[in-house]
């Protein structure tokens, strides 16, 4: 059997891109950072009469730890809470629902909102960030 040099040539050609490896490169879509939760409005505290009472996590309200009600945020996240009035700033975990008073969005234990010194007034300006 006779081949031509231009066939086996080609030949060759197609042998040796058949068994080349493929590039195992993958370029991954780049990934949007979700952006967090942040929102601003009015802050207040629960009263002492709310000491002892059970929240809508099932846990008994101590006004003594770093916990707040909020409307939405899922039970157990926590958020940092700035004082838009004076910088001071506090941490502390969703464990109830709450405010229902128009205009505030979240309501401090005593013990976080003596930490963003806010017990004097009653309410302030607040910014909550939802922490990862």
């Amino acid at each position: 059997m006779f081949i031509r040099p231009r066939s086996l040539v080609l030949l060759l050609i197609l042998a040796c891109t058949a068994c080349q490896e493929k590039d195992a490169k993958t370029v991954a879509a780049p990934v949007k950072k979700e952006a967090g939760f942040e929102q601003r409005g009015k802050a207040s505290f629960y009263s002492r009469k709310f000491h002892g009472k059970e929240t809508a996590s099932g846990e008994t309200f101590n006004n003594n730890e770093l916990v707040a009600a909020h409307k939405t945020l899922p039970l157990g996240t926590r958020v940092k809470v700035t004082n838009l009035e004076n910088d001071r700033a506090v941490v502390v975990r969703i464990n109830d629902r709450g405010p229902y008073i128009r205009g505030r969005i979240i309501d401090l234990s005593r013990a976080a909102a003596r930490r963003v010194d806010m017990v004097d007034d009653g309410t302030t300006a607040v910014k909550v960030e939802k922490l990862e």
